[in-house]
C-alpha cells in the first residue's frame, strides 16, 4: 500500500469493497502477537490492534499495541492488506483500534457512505484537520466507531527541491516557487499529472509552472536522486520520509494537502472506555512528524524492528515503564 496514494485509493477503491469482502474469509486476516501483549497483565481485557501492510502502520500499530499494554489490557497485532479489509474488521470489532490518517479515513467512509461518485464531487477532507475530524466523526459515529482526537504527526504528500536550489532561489514554501516563475519537472509517479494534489494542484493553488513529470515513483531513490543531480527540480514524497539527504520540504503554505494527521480510530462498542483513550492520548499528543518519520527511517534504512523501535521511542518519552 503506498501512503501517498491514500486518499486516491479511499474514493477509488471503496468501488470494488463489495466485491472484495465477498471472496474474503477469515484466512485474510494476518495475526501477529504485539509486544504490548506481554507488557500488561490484562487485567482490562484484551485488544485487537489493526495495522496495514506498510512500515509506518506497522510501526503505528506496535505503539499504540505498546502503550496500551502499559495500561494494562493484553494486546495483539492483526495485519491487514488494505483500509478495504480492515476498516470493515473495526465495525464488526474483529479488530479493536487502527491508527489512522484523518484526511483519507474520511474520503473512505464518506464513499462508503455517500457513494464513491457524490464523494468525488463533495469532497469532506479539507487541509483543516479540525473540520476533516468534525466531518469524520459525522460519519463514522453511525457506523459504530469511535474517533479520538488528531495530533500533531502529520503523513501526507510532501514536496522537496535540492538545498542547493531553495538557496539559489531564495525558496522556503511553495507560494515562493510559484512567484518565482521558474519552470520545473516533477519526479513521481505517472499519476501525478492528472492528481488534484499533484501537477494540477501546484498550478492551480501556487501557480507553479509545471513542464513535465518524470515517472520515477514517488520518494523513491531514483526520484530524490534525479533532484541532487539537477535532472528535475521538485520530487513528491511525504512529510515523514527522513532519508532526505541535500533535500529540503518547501512548506505547503496554502494547504493544498488535505490534513491526514495520525489519530486512533475504535470501535466504540469494543474499546470505547475512557480508559483507552487515556492511553492512547498520550501517545498522540507526544508524538510529532519529525518523530514518526525518524521511527520509520530506522526501520526502513536500518533493518530494527518495529517492536523495537517503538519501545525504545515510548520509553524515551517516559510512556512505558522500563
Amino acid at each position: 500500500m503506498s501512503r501517498t496514494s491514500r486518499i486516491a485509493g479511499a474514493v477509488i477503491g471503496i468501488v470494488a469493497l463489495t466485491g472484495s469482502l465477498a471472496a474474503c474469509g477469515g484466512d485474510s486476516l494476518e495475526k501477529e502477537k504485539g509486544s504490548g501483549s506481554s507488557g500488561g497483565d490484562g487485567k482490562k481485557g484484551s485488544l485487537v490492534v489493526g495495522s496495514a501492510a506498510f512500515t509506518e502502520s506497522k510501526v503505528l500499530a506496535e505503539l499504540y499495541a505498546q502503550i496500551l499494554g502499559d495500561a494494562g489490557y493484553s494486546t495483539s497485532i492483526t495485519t491487514v492488506k488494505n483500509r478495504e479489509l480492515y476498516e470493515p474488521s473495526l465495525e464488526k470489532g474483529e479488530i479493536d483500534v487502527v491508527p489512522e490518517y484523518a484526511a483519507t479515513i474520511t474520503e473512505f467512509l464518506n464513499a462508503k457512505v455517500n457513494g464513491a461518485e457524490r464523494a468525488q464531487n463533495a469532497p469532506l477532507a479539507s487541509g483543516d484537520a479540525a473540520a476533516t475530524v468534525a466531518a469524520l466523526e459525522k460519519l463514522a459515529e453511525p457506523l459504530g466507531l469511535k474517533v479520538l482526537p488528531a495530533g500533531k504527526a502529520v503523513d501526507q504528500n510532501a514536496f522537496a527541491v535540492s538545498k542547493e536550489f531553495a538557496e539559489k532561489n531564495n525558496l522556503k514554501t511553495l507560494s515562493d516557487l510559484g512567484r518565482s516563475k521558474l519552470k520545473v519537472k516533477i519526479a513521481a509517479g505517472d499519476e501525478c499529472e492528472v492528481r488534484p494534489f499533484c501537477a494540477p494542484g501546484l498550478k492551480k493553488t501556487y501557480g507553479i509552472d509545471v513542464t513535465g513529470i518524470d515517472p520515477k515513483g514517488v520518494g523513491t531513490p531514483q526520484s530524490k536522486q534525479a533532484v541532487r543531480d539537477g535532472k528535475v527540480e521538485l520530487v513528491l514524497t511525504t512529510t515523514t520520509d527522513a532519508v532526505l539527504d541535500g533535500l529540503v520540504f518547501l512548506e505547503d503554505d496554502k494547504k493544498l494537502q488535505n490534513a491526514d494527521n495520525v489519530l486512533p480510530v475504535l470501535n466504540a462498542k469494543d474499546a470505547g472506555a475512557p480508559e483507552i483513550a487515556a492511553a492512547l492520548g498520550k501517545l498522540t499528543d507526544t508524538l510529532t512528524t519529525e518523530d514518526l518519520a525518524e521511527l520509520n527511517r530506522k526501520v526502513d534504512a536500518e533493518r530494527a524492528k518495529p517492536t523495537d523501535v517503538a519501545k525504545e521511542y515510548l520509553e524515551s518519552k517516559g510512556l512505558l515503564e522500563k
